[in-house]
């Protein structure tokens, strides 16, 4: 079947939703006037309800999408007097595409090069064409990678790809909208199955103008050129992805950020310095998973199929970095990262200056988590490094231990152990003066010294864990001028700072009231909620998107895993869990048989976190698998 035939089909399967949508509520009501007729009584009055419902609701979800306000385009505006070597090349590559060159091309601040077109009249009338262009992607690629890059984007606008594709998404916009407040009754279920063949008719339309588009790529830019471009995309993405998370991400639920020339400037810094190890990923095989719910072939798929596409035989290839096409680019990176990047109130920082103001609140974070299983060690309200180091020197490691990793293996434990106690010292060393972070864009930032040398403090720690070498630890902190009894807990309780969520239950009986529970790696967050159960993933998700973690923690009552002494799991599906915690509160949770949850193993994921609290022989505990 053609791409067109395809595309031809996916329209009419969404026109066919809305027919199959209005047969529903048309039958239904002819079904009420009949039961009326027939004096069904009570039943004809249900009947009469459930197509009132189903027709407010297939009005409210077209409405609802009818009146979304249309997002603009975003990015930066790039001229051609700005940029006239790149515009130069992406006229030459519409020419090769039989098609109008774009009308604007915009930088923004993603691994992602797209074309998007303004249509009218369900995309028969053509109207403003856009490029966008990825500062990461300029950054990563060379200048011919780039070129193929574009052609690829251009090989859509020949075919005409970009014209459904406004109609396309409103259409799924418009259908999962439906299916959203159609949930519940045996038209929802109905029009679910039908929106499920639409998305897969409508990813395999996709699927294939990808392999189209790619035609043109490997024609202009030559094979080996084209296959090379498509596999450097992913490893440039798993480098801004590693970049945003570990450097950027670094202080910002802490309100510091970096300036926005050292946004891409930092990742710039970054591609250098670890060219080794992008250089395995490149010699990783390329990714080959497929679902038919996907838009694109897997690289391995579009690699191979390049092979059989028609060699432009291109006998010279540009090698300079792909950024050299945009004259000043450090100055229009940095544009985009003030219009893109949502700093909002964080203090902007030079990268040295944001690692060491950044890092000390990490170490402190985690030695708090420590100082706090030592408080509860030894009975007190607040530990410290100094009754830390008295109970390690007195061989009691496994009080902290019991506390701190329940239920690890000794060695794990002892590992877990030390690493914390590794960033205790840090942050005790950087509060005595006696050390400071910096930046590093080959490795972990270092901490230093005030004459540069490196700073070895795992070594120390794991001197410390030992009740026979205690003392010389001591002995190396008090030389390194580190102040011991200086070294005291921050924060009473933890906070969610650095959390991931990793499932979420919906409608889940929290003490007899229900709440949803968002389940981090690192606690529990409890939202009150309605009793009505219908929605509930959709609550979940909205929740998630609502605010970080940090901040729903704080927001809703959050308990962290390290304030539960004891757990009973009763049951796994539908979870059930009792938790006594160390202040003698206690807390259960029941989800319910109708709950809804975010991902599927939600309940496996409650209760893998739980299940190291679980005391051996605890009655009516039950394996957490």
């Amino acid at each position: 079947m053609t791409t067109t035939l395809r595309a031809a089909l996916s329209v009419l399967l969404l026109v066919g939703f809305y027919v199959l949508a209005l047969g529903a509520v048309v039958g239904l009501g002819a079904a009420t006037v009949w039961a009326f007729s027939e004096h069904a009584g009570a039943g004809a009055a249900k009947l009469g309800f459930v197509t009132v419902v189903v027709a407010v609701g297939l009005v409210v979800a077209l409405v609802r999408v009818a009146r979304a306000e249309k997002q603009g385009p975003g990015g930066v505006v790039l001229a051609e007097a700005d940029a006239p070597e790149l515009w130069a090349t992406v006229r030459e590559l519409a020419q090769a595409a039989h098609t109008r060159a774009p009308d604007e091309i915009r930088l923004v601040a993603d691994v992602n090069a797209a074309v998007s077109e303004d249509t009218r009249l369900l995309g028969l009338v053509g109207g403003t064409r856009r490029l966008y262009l990825g500062v990461p992607l300029l950054q990563g690629l060379s200048a011919a990678q780039l070129r193929s890059v574009l052609a690829h984007e251009l090989g859509h606008y020949s075919r005409s790809h970009t014209r459904l594709g406004p109609l396309a998404y409103r259409g799924r916009e418009a259908i999962m909208a439906t299916v959203g407040q159609l949930q519940g009754n045996v038209v929802g279920w109905l029009l679910k199955q039908y929106a499920k063949l639409y998305v897969l008719v409508s990813a395999a339309v996709s699927r294939r103008q990808e392999l189209e588009a790619d035609e043109l790529s490997v024609r202009v830019a030559g094979r080996a050129t084209a296959q090379a471009a498509l596999r450097e995309v992913p490893v440039i993405d798993a480098a801004w992805g590693f970049y945003t998370s570990q450097y950027v991400g670094l202080g910002w639920e802490h309100g510091l950020a970096p300036t926005p020339a050292g946004v891409f400037g930092g990742f710039d810094e970054l591609l250098r310095g670890r060219a080794g190890d992008l250089a395995e990923l490149r010699s990783d095989d390329a990714p080959s998973e497929q679902s038919a719910w996907d838009t694109h072939p897997s690289i391995a798929r579009r690699v191979a199929a390049m092979d059989g596409m028609p060699d432009g035989g291109v006998a010279t290839t540009d090698e300079r970095p792909a950024a050299a096409l945009v004259p000043g680019f450090a100055t229009w990176s940095e544009r985009v990262a003030v219009e893109e990047v949502a700093f909002g109130t964080r203090a902007q920082l030079p990268w040295d200056a944001l690692v060491a103001a950044a890092m000390p609140i990490h170490d402190q974070r985690t030695a708090d988590t420590l100082y706090r299983a030592v408080g509860r060690a030894v009975g007190r309200p607040q530990g410290d490094l100094a009754t830390l180091l008295d109970l390690l020197g007195a061989g009691r490691l496994d009080a902290v231990a019991r506390d701190l990793v329940p239920g690890a293996p000794a060695t794990e434990a002892r590992e877990a152990i030390t690493g914390a106690i590794s960033s205790a010292l840090a942050a005790a060393a950087v509060r005595s003066g006696a050390a400071r972070w910096r930046a590093s864009w080959t490795g972990p930032a270092t901490l230093e010294t005030p004459d540069g040398t490196v700073l070895d403090l795992a070594a120390v720690a794991r001197l410390a864990t030992d009740p026979a070498t205690t003392a010389e630890a001591r002995s190396r902190l008090d030389a390194l001028g580190i102040d011991v009894a200086g070294a005291v807990q921050q924060t009473a309780q933890a906070t969610a700072h650095g959390g991931d969520v990793v499932g979420g239950l919906a409608n889940v009986k929290v003490d007899g009231t229900y709440h949803d529970v968002l389940v981090l790696d690192v606690g529990l967050v409890l939202a009150p909620c309605p009793k009505k159960t219908e929605g509930g993933k959709a609550r979940l998700v909205e929740l998630v998107r609502s605010a970080p973690v940090a901040d729903l923690a704080a927001r809703y009552r959050y308990v962290p895993y390290e304030q539960i002494a004891t757990a009973v799991i009763r049951k796994v599906t539908p979870a059930r869990v009792d938790l006594t915690l160390h202040d003698g509160t206690t807390l259960t949770l029941h989800e319910t048989w109708s709950g809804e949850r975010l991902t599927k193993d939600s309940d496996e994921a409650l209760v893998a976190h739980v299940a190291p609290y679980v005391r051996e022989g605890e009655p009516d505990a039950v394996p957490a698998g």
